[in-house]
């Protein structure tokens, strides 16, 4: 009797930890990322906003199809631009990750634009969706930068990293202001890569979990999970692309960058970073990886 009581009391334990899982713990995860702001960065570097790294700065504010404010920086050349490219940022971070990239690649003569990611940031927003209102946050990018009539412009290339990556690909697909992606340390689907992120957080391997933390997400946010697919999308990109990822990365499977390469349409090209994980592909790859990213734009924004 005792025993079977206290396999009584494990078993409602569980339930009860299952359910707070399930309908709290995940989309609360999911939805609400921890934003990195300029408290976080200020731990860590002296550089917080363009201007500190010698660029030039214009503090823009953006507002997205359903009303939401984007907080974003532009650094313009102060003559001819080779084009303009756009940064995006990862999953729980901010504009202030791009600006050593910002710095980069304005040496080699593109104007940059940087922002803050709904919900992410000093960027309004109740929920991240991955990519599913996101992507229509870059065509309201694209749409500001092309009505900068007194600013040269030229083509506009995207490059994301992780989150930003996967973005970046599925606006390429509906925007045909475009002209080039660089996607990093991209997933696949939402779908796949929550449960990956379900295992090595929540220590929960299931997939009906899964399930059941996405169909509740899904109603809190009003999104659809299934159509958060880059591996998808990439069909419908026909810009050239370069897909980029760690070797070693434990956050993302560079497995997945192989897959959108794969499905993705010809002009392409896959780099496979030695030694590189998640969030140091920038530093790791060098200035070999630097250079390879500058040349791809100067090529394709020509």
């Amino acid at each position: 009797m005792e025993i079977f009581l206290n396999l009584l009391i494990i078993s409602v334990l569980f339930l009860i930890q299952a359910a707070f899982v399930l309908l709290v713990a995940g989309p609360l995860i999911l939805l609400k990322p921890v934003r990195r702001k300029k408290e976080w960065y200020a731990q860590f570097t002296p550089l917080l906003e363009p201007k500190d790294a010698g660029l030039p700065q214009e503090n823009v504010t953006l507002e997205t199809f359903d009303g939401w404010k984007l907080s974003c920086w532009f650094i313009p050349q102060k003559k001819k631009t080779r084009g303009t490219i756009i940064f995006l940022h990862g999953v729980g971070d901010c504009k202030i990750a791009g600006i050593g990239f910002a710095r980069s690649l304005y040496d080699e003569g593109f104007n940059i634009f940087l922002y803050d990611s709904r919900q992410h940031g000093e960027s309004e927003g109740l929920y991240c969706t991955y990519g599913f209102y996101e992507k229509y946050d870059v065509s309201a990018v694209t749409r500001y930068l092309r009505s900068r009539k007194e600013r040269e412009i030229g083509k506009i290339g995207l490059f994301g990293t992780s989150m930003g990556g996967a973005v970046a690909i599925q606006a390429a697909a509906i925007d045909s202001r475009i002209s080039a992606v660089v996607s990093e340390c991209s997933y696949t689907s939402l779908r796949i890569v929550f449960v990956d992120y379900q295992k090595r957080i929540i220590k929960l391997p299931w997939h009906f979990l899964r399930n059941i933390a996405l169909v509740q997400s899904q109603k809190i946010a009003n999104f659809k999970a299934r159509l958060v697919s880059p591996l998808e999308d990439i069909k419908r990109v026909h810009v050239p692309i370069l897909i980029v990822h760690g070797k070693n990365d434990s956050f993302i499977k560079s497995e997945y960058s192989k897959l959108l390469y794969d499905a993705a349409n010809k002009p392409k090209r896959l780099l496979l970073i030695d030694n590189a994980d998640h969030n140091d592909v920038w530093e790791v790859g060098g200035a070999a990886y630097k250079d390879s990213v500058a040349s791809f734009f100067k090529e394709h924004l020509a």
